[in-house]
């Protein structure tokens, strides 16, 4: 699942190609993706102008002069852009190698969901291998409503205090792990980016929320938000295949220092790097290094 770099990369890149275009049309191939139903969905698209992209954790949000456009790509969805110059696409990638491999071939396929058109003759296609992600129609009211129940504060962001981080970790009898992963806690930290920071702050993963001192409350927050700022910087991380909307690869993986390298030496003690499951999750850590 692309986590908030990789998405933060759709965002930006998108955000370039389709403010100010304005939809003439909408296909929608399989009416369960959209919300709160495809007749609504299609009325409330056709004619409207994306204003502009934002992102709250791992959620795209298109303003539009009337409602909001909210997209979440979940474990394989996809956003591909193509007009007669260019085609980019973002999100998860379902064969390595070139981009019509990566999208699942010439568009639409059969991983297509929804169509979008533009005036300039530009067309967005959703795509989704499993069918979890999704595409809703809300008002300004309801996409507050959901911010506020569904995401708590992210990282490189104001509401993202040492305090408000010391609030939330306080007195719990959760592992960190587990709690690190909770959106409604923390917005947009995935399975990758959470095991780094634990890493980099040298803390166990199976240690509860609440045992944590504040010396290593504040190496932990610290390492999320430099861990989330250099992943953005790189552009996210290449791992199952994922892909920027500029068709190309994240280049995160190549400082990965515990995710994706059990049984491999740890890059500070030399020991082997271990691998568990914490809440069905696979986690990546160094049991000598992280206390």
């Amino acid at each position: 699942m692309p986590e908030l770099p990789e998405v933060e990369t759709i965002r930006r890149d998108l955000a370039v190609v389709l403010t100010g275009e304005t939809i003439c049309a909408v296909k929608i191939l399989n009416p369960k993706t959209v919300f709160p139903s495809a007749a609504f969905f299609k009325k409330a698209l056709v004619g409207q102008k994306v204003k502009g992209i934002r992102r709250r954790g791992k959620l795209l949000i298109f303003a539009l002069p009337l409602n909001f456009l909210l997209v979440h790509l979940k474990m394989t969805g996809q956003l591909i852009y193509q007009n007669k110059k260019q085609k980019i696409a973002g999100g998860h990638s379902l064969k390595a190698g070139f981009l019509d491999s990566a999208v699942g071939g010439e568009l639409p396929n059969k991983h297509t969901r929804v169509i979008i058109d533009f005036k300039n003759g530009g067309r967005l296609f959703f795509n989704d291998l499993r069918k979890f992600g999704y595409l809703k129609i809300v008002t300004a009211d309801q996409l507050a409503v959901i911010l506020k129940n569904n995401y708590g504060p992210e990282p490189l962001t104001k509401e993202f205090s040492l305090v408000r981080f010391k609030e939330i970790l306080k007195n719990k009898k959760t592992k960190i792990k587990v709690l690190l992963l909770d959106q409604k806690r923390l917005a947009g930290l995935g399975n990758i980016y959470v095991d780094e920071s634990l890493f980099a702050a040298r803390v166990n993963p199976t240690r509860l929320a609440g045992s944590l001192k504040p010396g290593e409350l504040e190496k932990l927050w610290s390492a999320i938000n430099q861990v989330i700022k250099f992943a953005i910087k790189q552009r996210g991380t290449t791992f199952n295949n994922y892909r920027d909307s500029q068709g190309r690869r994240g280049n995160f993986s190549r400082f990965l220092k515990v995710y994706g390298r059990s049984g491999e030496a740890c890059l500070v003690c030399g020991r082997p790097l271990s691998r568990i499951k914490i809440a069905g999750r696979g986690t990546h850590f160094c049991a000598h290094c992280q206390k």
